[in-house]
């Protein structure tokens, strides 16, 4: 049996107003397996993406997340991130200014002092820089080579103009610069025409061929997307539980019977 190393216990989630959205939720995931969540608007769908990277408006009631035996919830966003996980986001915020390969370089740059800092009682030792340039750049055209980027999109403003899909290959750019362990992808799909669908989607199970241990948990409304990213595991999240479990077959039988089928009956029906 493939070892859970990211697991969801339990996971109760309220917003800033004290409305609860997660009520119990949990889930497991193991190295290398590709979970999808579904369901409906106002399932919790995004509430838990954002949670598991420390959006502060989002306020946990109750559970833990463990990540490699760590309970990720005690740490902040970066700590998150230097841990290994990370999120894509569903509306990707545009920054003017500050060019595609600045951001990366600083994200990379950040992540480099921080784990050494961390190695030094909290201390950045003098000696360590960050990347070398001319390193940074090697990865950098190597990563856009993969993913098929054209070499003008490292010298754009992040997102700044962007169309849905560019957005998008942006937030998978990073992920292939990062190598996280986990990755969530917060409705990835959403704003795509087809192609930018399926160039988007090729782009992620790449890097999952490249890095066959890297979990991926994809959240999502329709089974569209997952004709490209091809899950092993498929969960019904409704009304901040995972209420059904299954295999990719799941997916297609939401796609025929909607998600009523799954809601818990009223008190007296």
């Amino acid at each position: 049996m493939t070892e859970k190393w990211f697991e969801i216990r339990d996971l109760h989630v309220q917003l800033e107003s004290g409305r609860e959205i997660l009520k119990g939720l949990n889930l497991s995931i193991g190295a290398g397996e590709i979970h999808a969540i579904m369901g409906p608007n106002g399932s919790g769908k995004s509430t838990l993406a954002y949670t598991l990277m420390g959006h502060p408006g989002y306020v946990v009631t109750g559970g833990e997340v463990l990540f490699k035996g760590q309970n990720i919830l005690e740490l902040e966003p970066d700590e998150r991130n230097r841990a290994g996980v990370f999120l894509a986001f569903q509306y990707p915020v545009a920054i003017p200014g500050v060019t595609v390969a600045n951001f990366l370089r600083t994200a990379l740059n950040a992540r480099i002092k921080a784990e050494a800092a961390a190695q030094n009682g909290g201390i950045t030792p003098s000696t360590v820089k960050g990347m070398p340039i001319p390193e940074f750049r090697k990865r950098l055209r190597e990563a856009m080579a993969v993913l098929k980027v054209d070499d003008s999109f490292a010298g754009r403003y992040l997102n700044d103009g962007f169309s849905g899909g560019e957005k998008k290959r942006a937030e998978i750019l990073q992920m292939a610069m990062l190598k996280p362990e986990l990755a969530v992808l917060d409705e990835t799909d959403s704003g795509l025409d087809i192609d930018a669908l399926r160039i988007v989607s090729e782009g992620v199970m790449t890097l999952h061929e490249r890095n066959p241990q890297m979990g991926v948990l994809v959240i999502t409304h329709y089974q569209r997307l997952l004709n490209y990213i091809k899950p092993q595991f498929v969960h019904v999240l409704i009304d901040g539980r995972i209420v059904e479990s299954g295999g990719p077959g799941l997916a297609l039988e939401l796609e025929t019977r909607g998600y009523d089928w799954l809601r818990e009956p009223e008190a007296g029906q």
